[in-house]
């Protein structure tokens, strides 16, 4: 019986492991074709993906022989849970392992939002010298809003209070007296308090039933005018159409996005905007995050293939009325 199956593109050391203690099939694109994947996981033990694979009912009821499920990254949008678990089936993930990286980017696309950085660049590429145009504004002493203070809200906060910002928080799952929160310090808002205190909106939220959408133009016209807004966690909790057209009429002053609606998304109103700027999912795209990720999801996948517990089980750690070879 085969061990595991990798149907995106997955590297590193953590793999090369893998592979010398069980049989690993690596289709990195395996992802574009749900039939074929279908077929195929009947007969494997253990199912690594990243965000490309529909990891659905239909996928994992086919899945007779599956143990675990590891999902590397932070993001379960893509991952039925439900499914898996009342399958009996680990579901296992890697919750921290990225979260500097992605906070890193929050930050950068702030400065580059705040300082006009793209447009300058390619402004003086073109062979200008516009030094009036490119007037920027400083972080320090402006307000950034995290929507969503989980590790990596939190970790986008601790940096921005380096630049000298205050920080509000918006998030329904926290209590004032989180420990996070404390920590920064920052105050917890509601969602309409933020939009229309911050200067800048950094989000990192989870794509759910509740979040989706919930940035969307009403939301946006609630906004500073002059702010920026920024999203590095799910497209989906944005509208798009909504953000195109508080752009387009001004009222906030820009949007950085790492996440679309649709990705790979097809060219639109967003790419034409001079005051947007876009990047292509690359969050936790550093060579830092991608080791500590790969290797955090390589170890839990073996642990459950050794009859042992995953470290980063969203629920159930041992797979349950299944037994491991």
């Amino acid at each position: 019986m085969p061990d595991i199956l990798i149907p995106e593109k997955m590297q590193g050391a953590a793999v090369d492991a893998l592979c010398s203690r069980f049989d690993v099939v690596y289709e990195p694109e395996l992802w574009k074709e749900p039939g074929q994947l279908r077929e195929k996981i009947k007969d494997f033990r253990a199912l690594i993906v990243r965000n490309q694979t529909a990891v659905d009912a239909t996928l994992i009821s086919a899945a007779q022989q599956l143990l675990v499920i590891g999902r590397a990254g932070v993001g379960l949008d893509n991952v039925d849970v439900k499914h898996a678990e009342h399958a009996g089936m680990v579901v296992t993930f890697t919750p921290d392992q990225n979260a500097i990286s992605v906070a890193e980017l929050a930050i950068g696309m702030m400065l580059s939002l705040a300082r006009m950085i793209p447009a300058a660049d390619q402004d003086t590429k073109n062979g200008n010298w516009n030094r009036h145009r490119f007037m920027g504004m400083e972080l320090y002493g402006k307000t950034l809003g995290i929507v969503g203070a989980g590790k990596i809200g939190y970790l986008t906060a601790r940096r921005a209070q380096a630049f000298g910002m205050r920080i509000i928080a918006y998030d329904p799952f926290l209590s004032p007296d989180n420990i996070l929160l404390s920590d920064l310090p920052a105050e917890l808002v509601e969602l309409d308090d933020l939009l229309a205190r911050a200067d800048i909106v950094s989000c990192h939220l989870p794509s759910t039933k509740q979040t989706q959408g919930l940035l969307n133009e009403t939301s946006f016209r609630k906004m500073k005018g002059g702010a920026f807004f920024i999203n590095t966690s799910r497209g989906k909790v944005v509208s798009e159409v909504g953000l195109v057209n508080v752009l387009k009429a001004g009222v906030i002053a820009g949007a950085a996005l790492d996440v679309r609606n649709t990705e790979p998304p097809p060219a639109g109103e967003l790419e034409s905007l001079p005051n947007v700027i876009l990047t292509p999912h690359i969050a936790a795209f550093t060579v830092e995050a991608q080791n500590r990720v790969t290797t955090a999801i390589c170890e839990d996948v073996a642990r459950v293939l050794d009859g042992l517990p995953a470290i980063n089980a969203v629920g159930a750690a041992l797979p349950r009325g299944k037994v491991t070879p």
